[in-house]
């Protein structure tokens, strides 16, 4: 099966990085580093080779470089070669001007609207700000299984985001005026359709994650009980999106009073539970809840992998080594490798990744300078 792997990066004026260029071989690429050397940074930037706000959810206008005295971010870019099937695709993103609101996206030197990343690049990350999933509140566990959605179906994000709007649209209608009748009718209409859309990507992509759970039991990761909980959490495709729009219109008085919309798929909650513990993973250990999450997204990657229909995923694991054990670390390089997958992972120690020779492109950040290590 042919790899979908990046073959250089380029960043300019983006976040830390002034001018940097990194030539990539296919494998994974370990970047070790004291902290804020520019690590994350550079994962960020990766992250914007695919649609969205990339793994810190920031804005355009925030990714900029700027200068001691400067207000605005400057003009920023980050460009790739991207290797598929034996070509190679030039992608590139940025904005043009300092405090641009949009980014552009260019393919082969052509513009093309953002969406279009998902043809090329799939995108799956572990970040440290998902410490704390299972111990926040479910808005956090909902972007993280629609991430998982969306790296297998990108028309995922297209659903979820004419959902968020119409609900916002919905909710200032109802809170603001005018509560025109005709108006919120329409609304709920766009609500049901999109909402059931929505809740059974996100009901298919549990599914098959815990297949791939149950399939692979040998990984020495915490096996998880995967569920969903909310009225709206696994509809009927062909009949839910009228009843839906109904119960949008019912509410409509008790979502006034309260001021936010309590109905619906955006009050659906991810359940994870250690199966061998029989326990919520927010009452595991932090590294038990680490190593849930990664089984998730190693689940979620293998699946993909398998899929030759879509682009095989590529990883972007922040600082997630230092949180496991030294069997579990040297389990999660094994499977990387096994799938053939291009990672980029990041510590701030180099003894981190000393799994075998040559498993990896390492790589040190020392103020935002690159430098590739010999094996």
């Amino acid at each position: 099966m042919a790899r979908t792997v990046l073959r250089r990066l380029a960043l300019r004026d983006f976040r830390s990085y002034t001018d940097a260029a990194l030539e990539l071989d296919g494998r994974p690429v370990a970047l070790s580093g004291l902290n804020g050397a520019g690590k994350t940074n550079l994962l960020e930037a990766v992250s914007y080779l695919a649609p969205g706000r990339g793994l810190r959810g920031a804005a355009v206008a925030e990714l900029g470089r700027r200068a001691p005295g400067e207000v605005a971010g400057r003009a920023w870019s980050v460009a790739t070669g991207v290797q598929d099937a034996g070509e190679e695709i030039r992608l590139g993103t940025g904005v043009e001007s300092a405090g641009a609101l949009r980014r552009i996206v260019r393919l082969d030197s052509e513009t093309v609207p953002p969406g279009r990343l998902a043809e090329i690049v799939r995108l799956v990350w572990v970040t440290p700000a998902q410490d704390r999933l299972f111990l926040d509140g479910a808005v956090e566990r909902r972007r993280f299984l629609d991430r998982l959605a969306f790296a297998a179906e990108p028309a995922h994000a297209t659903a979820a985001n004419a959902y968020d709007r119409a609900l916002r649209e919905r909710l200032r209608l109802l809170t603001d005026g005018p509560a025109d009748p005709a108006w919120l009718t329409a609304l709920e209409t766009r609500l049901g359709e999109e909402g059931v859309r929505v809740a059974d990507a996100r009901a298919r992509t549990l599914d098959a994650l815990q297949a791939e759970i149950d399939d692979r039991s040998d990984r020495p990761f915490p096996q998880a009980r995967l569920d969903l909980s909310g009225d709206w959490s696994r509809p009927d495709v062909s009949a839910d999106a009228p009843r839906l729009a109904e119960a949008f219109a019912r509410a409509r008085p008790r979502d006034a009073a309260a001021g936010r919309s309590l109905t619906g798929p955006h009050r659906t909650d991810l359940l994870v539970r250690h199966r061998e513990k029989d326990r919520p993973a927010a009452e595991c250990s932090t590294g038990e809840q680490k190593a849930l999450i990664l089984n998730l997204v190693l689940a979620q990657a293998a699946r993909l992998y398998r899929a030759e229909s879509s682009p095989n995923p590529i990883l972007l694991l922040d600082e997630v080594a230092a949180h496991l054990d030294v069997k579990r670390r040297a389990a999660l390089f094994e499977e990387i490798t096994a799938l053939g997958l291009q990672a980029f992972l990041t510590g701030t120690d180099r003894a981190l990744f000393q799994h075998r020779p040559g498993w990896a492109q390492e790589v040190l950040v020392d103020a935002s300078q690159l430098t590739v290590l010999a094996d």
